[in-house]
């Protein structure tokens, strides 16, 4: 060991072990790194804000400097070594500052220089490609969400549904497994699936865009400084204000006078009302100059959103046709109507030459009407929906000789709160029988109570990380790691009070005189029905970056987690359940025994897995993650390196789903069972909530089923005492190569995902038989309650992804740039991306891997930009991907044929030909200088120009056996994106 700072990494370890309440980040910042002159001092200088970095290189020449803000800095290690270079969102460069033998030294760069030369990161093993700020701001867009340049990345897939809605996925996993960090924190949701403010369920944006300054998208193989992740990481970099008063305003607006017809709207011939306005404001500055700067801004969203209401699943005509009028009339075009304010703020002081201190401040909020409309729910039944995220960051930066520390404070306060729309009308539900099972067609009239929620979290940490740069050991080290702890309160509340929703059986001989099921939200006193957890995290992890020469970079990392989550670990099965388990249903057999004698595995359910008693659940500590790459540089030159790598990743079990246990006692969403002629059950007694008798009051009193059922319970969910925590293993190896002003990588990545949550049926037949005569034993329920819903892990994908990526960088001497990225995938899965309730057969293990329905085979993104003459920008992105496979969650065998397992029917995968998505997006803006006062620009965004109808809802075509066999799209139905639309925008800069 030639340099090893013994006494520094002694007295970190000690403060870490001496703080049990530190937690760690991932951090945005950049690190430096090269050859300078031996022995000389290194200084990186920002040329925007002042702030300074300085270090000394080793006896060998190499210099590393760690928790460098990106930006544009002055480098320089000596006379005739000066550089002007621009540093990437958490990235690691490379740049030598030695001279080579006999040239001359450069002159030295002149104050007005205010951009520099882009430094890539070649030697990593990350799979991954960072998106610039000149991107986001030429680049067209449909959303203001700056995530939608994240498909411009290899692997990752940014949609927006016939809602509006938009969601961003990582390879062939749901959007919960991704993870977005701001300025190093972290923005998982911790109750609802995905990251907070980029879920599904809303239009809006996580972040203003205006406060964005790039941003790095890792598909795989990141390093082990990232948690709660098992598909791709987004880490961003927020703006800060520099030494120069500087601001911006826009404003945007389109309507349905702007855009094509959508294609239900065209088959009525008849536009619905839409439009859009998005407009905001930043501005930022010094209080002091180099050392005190402030930055704020203000973005909202004004959206009437046209969207299409079809049925769900598509029955015979013969069938559809008996629909009632006042439901058939509900389907085809509708609006919903949406706002959203965003605020950001921030403060970077620069106290002395070694701290600097951050200070941030978001608040979202956003509101829709007449939400959760699509196939299957009419405007009628539609949902109201309040947003909240409120996020505060304090931390504290200090640059030694040799190391960097960072210590950050976070506070956040996110919540989701639907409620039901209408509330004066009982809802109603049309379905239909296919192959013994029930299929819902459209919900009028109101929603289901399950629609109305509360979920949120709320709470704090302590962050603290430590980089030591100053380690020559067999090589050059950049040594990272840190601990971590969290306490956030999870609250949830899965329904709220109304009034039923029942359903109605239509056949072709019309509809059902009476409902065959209802569903009604019963609370219970003496249960809570909003349960809050205090959710506490912890973990470890160490990352070391080794170069043992100028070829080979080792990237060997190891991280652990630990959550504790007393709302799961300290749950005690109610006694009203253990009683109804204990029930002898026949002369000395009870409930539970009967649910465990089949001999078939995949059917025997033992309940005293579901049982807990408060102390026999314990937390997962296996969570050990080791993250291990390598980079070779064949030249040494960055201009080609090989690059791959391994790791595991574990992300989190949703408290959307483990507080079921809890709240569906105090306020189920009963299903209640009518005996009627076309769905005949057994009425065990007038309480029962399995199957009742008809009673016309039902309709006519809102209160007359709730009393009906008092003191009986509904859906009793239980989860396994052994819960798995979900995680990743990831594979990688690829190229990249620098070929003139062109960067090129070409990657193959295989992901494994495992342990996802799933929910399945519990019921059993008396024999304990999952099948009988095709038919599931819904009726089977826990004595005196409802179904029994058990929780478990079991949920897997397999994808593997060949990435190819193309960049030219934009750059005022050429005044052009451009990216291409290709990925092809093949994935297979044994549910649903979209699903965690499997109640087609017994259990998960009975479910077939199927091709993955969750991104295409194909998928080609390429952007382009020209800074052109007379003030002009042009730009534009094109998008082409085949079909997305299309899951049929249940097809099912005519009559009376069955699958070797008794089962009717069987979840299967198509792919329709052809190209599933295409768009091509041009945008020009014309910029005017106003001298002094800055600069004014008016833009047009021309979107899907060449019109093309990206469908996305399917007629399934049935073979002759009943199975599904293939289909086509509905020419009447949703698109994903939008139809031909000009969006015009004003700017000022200043």
């Amino acid at each position: 060991m030639n340099h090893f700072p013994r006494s520094l990494i002694g007295a970190a370890i000690a403060s870490i072990l001496a703080v049990p309440t530190v937690t760690w980040a991932q951090s945005a910042d950049a690190t430096l790194r090269g050859k300078a002159p031996a022995s000389a001092d290194v200084t990186a200088k920002n040329v925007n804000t002042g702030v300074t970095r300085r270090t000394k290189a080793a006896a060998d020449g190499n210099y590393t400097i760690a928790g460098m803000p990106p930006g544009t800095y002055r480098v320089d290690a000596g006379p005739g070594t000066e550089q002007v270079v621009t540093l990437t969102v958490a990235s690691t460069a490379t740049l030598d500052l030695a001279q080579s033998a006999g040239e001359p030294a450069e002159a030295p760069m002149q104050e007005v220089t205010v951009t520099g030369r882009r430094l890539n990161e070649v030697r990593t093993s990350e799979v991954g490609t960072t998106v610039s700020q000149q991107q986001i701001e030429t680049t067209p867009q449909i959303t203001r969400n700056f995530l939608e340049f994240a498909d411009t990345v290899p692997g990752v897939v940014f949609e927006v549904d016939g809602s509006g809605h938009t969601s961003v996925r990582g390879g062939a996993q749901n959007n919960n497994g991704v993870n977005l960090y701001i300025d190093g924190v972290g923005q998982k949701g911790y109750v609802r699936s995905g990251v907070s403010g980029q879920t599904q369920d809303t239009q809006g944006n996580p972040f203003p865009q205006l406060a964005i300054g790039e941003y790095k998208v890792i598909t795989s193989n990141y390093k082990a400084e990232y948690d709660q992740i098992s598909s791709a990481a987004i880490t961003a970099l927020t703006r800060s204000g520099t030494n120069k008063f500087e601001g911006q305003a826009f404003g945007t607006y389109s309507a349905d006078n702007f855009r094509a017809m959508t294609p239900g709207e065209r088959a009525i011939d008849e536009k619905t009302n839409s439009e859009v306005k998005e407009y905001g404001i930043s501005f930022g500055g010094p209080i002091i100059e180099d050392k005190l700067h402030f930055f704020l801004t203000y973005e909202a969203k004004r959206y009437q959103t046209p969207i299409t209401v079809g049925l769900e699943n598509i029955p015979v005509p013969a069938i559809q046709a008996n629909i009632p009028a006042n439901a058939l009339d509900q389907l085809g075009p509708a609006s919903v109507m949406f706002h959203e304010d965003l605020f950001f703020g921030k403060i970077d002081w620069a106290f002395t030459d070694n701290d600097t201190l951050f200070v941030t401040a978001k608040v979202r909020k956003e509101t829709s009407e007449n939400d959760g409309l699509n196939n299957g729910t009419a405007p009628s039944a539609g949902k109201n929906v309040d947003s909240t995220d409120d996020r505060y960051e304090v931390s504290w930066k200090r640059n030694g000789s040799g190391w960097f520390n960072e210590l950050m404070w976070t506070y956040e306060d996110a919540f989701f709160n639907p409620t039901v729309g209408n509330t004066s009308l009982n809802g109603s539900v049309y379905t239909f029988l296919n192959g013994g099972q029930d299929f819902n067609m459209i919900r009028i009239d109101g929603a289901d109570p399950r629609a109305g929620q509360n979920k949120g979290q709320k709470g704090w940490a302590l962050a603290d990380t430590i980089t030591l740069t100053d380690i020559n050991w067999m090589g050059n080290h950049t040594v990272k790691g840190g601990v971590k702890y969290k306490q956030v309160d999870l609250t949830a509340a899965d329904s709220l009070p109304g009034r039923p929703v029942f359903y109605y059986d239509v056949s072709t001989t019309g509809v059902g005189a009476t409902p065959w099921k209802s569903t009604i939200a019963l609370p219970f006193p003496q249960f809570n029905s909003e349960v809050t957890s205090a959710d506490k995290q912890f973990g470890l992890f160490l990352q070391d970056d080794w170069e043992p020469n100028d070829h080979l970079t080792l990237n060997i990392g190891a991280r652990w987690d630990y959550e504790k989550n007393p709302s799961y670990l300290d749950f005690k099965t109610p006694q009203f359940v253990l009683d109804a388990l204990n029930t002898e249903i026949s002369p000395g057999l009870t409930y539970g025994q009967s649910l465990g004698l089949s001999t078939d595995p995949n059917v025997k359910v033992d309940i005293n897995d579901y049982i807990s008693d408060g102390s026999n659940r314990k937390a997962y500590t296996g969570e050990f993650q080791p993250r291990l790459g390598f980079s070779y540089d064949l030249g040494a030159d960055q201009q080609h390196v090989i690059f791959g790598g391994a790791g595991r990743a574990y992300d989190r079990t949703l408290y959307d789903y483990l507080q079921l246990e809890q709240t569906k006692f105090a306020l189920p969403a009963t299903d209640v069972r009518f005996n009627t002629p076309d769905h005949p059950c057994t009425v065990v007694g007038a309480g029962d909530a399995g199957c009742m008798a008809w009673d016309p009051a039902f309709l006519t009193d809102p209160n007359a089923l709730a009393t009906r059922l008092a003191g009986s319970f509904g859906e009793v969910d239980l989860i396994h005492n052994d819960l798995k925590i979900p995680y990743s293993d990831q594979f990688s190896l690829g190229m990249r190569n620098k070929l003139g002003d062109w960067n090129t990588s070409a990657s193959i990545a295989r992901v494994n995902s495992y342990n996802g949550f799933v929910f399945t049926l519990g019921n059993r037949y008396p024999n304990g038989d999952f099948w009988q005569n095709r038919s599931q034993p819904w009726g089977n329920g826990l004595p005196g309650a409802g179904s029994l819903i058990i929780g478990g892990s079991g949920i897997e994908t397999r994808s593997t992804q060949v990435l190819l990526s193309a960049e030219k960088p934009f750059t005022e001497e050429s005044k052009w740039g451009a990216t291409f990225s290709y990925t092809f995938t093949h994935a297979k899965q044994n549910r649903n991306i979209d699903e965690h309730y499997s109640f087609d057969q017994s259990s998960i293990k009975e479910y077939p891997f199927i091709v993955s329905n969750a991104t295409p085979k194909h998928r080609l993104v390429a952007t382009g930009s020209y800074a052109a003459p007379w003030g002009l920008i042009l730009a534009g992105k094109f998008v082409y991907s085949s079909v997305t496979p299309h899951t049929v969650d249940g097809s099912c065998l005519a009559p009376p044929a069955t699958y070797p397992n008794g089962s009717a029917c069987r979840p299967v995968t198509y792919t329709l030909s052809g190209a599933g998505f295409k768009s091509l997006d041009l945008q020009v803006t014309k910029n005017f200088e106003l001298g002094q006062m800055g600069s004014m620009y008016l833009r047009l965004d021309m979107i899907n120009i060449t019109n093309e109808d990206n469908l996305v809802d399917y007629f399934d075509e049935v073979g002759s056996d009943g199975t599904v066999i293939g289909g086509r799209f509905n020419p009447d139905g949703n698109i994903t994106g939008v139809p031909r639309t000009l969006r015009m925008s004003f700017g000022l800069k200043f």
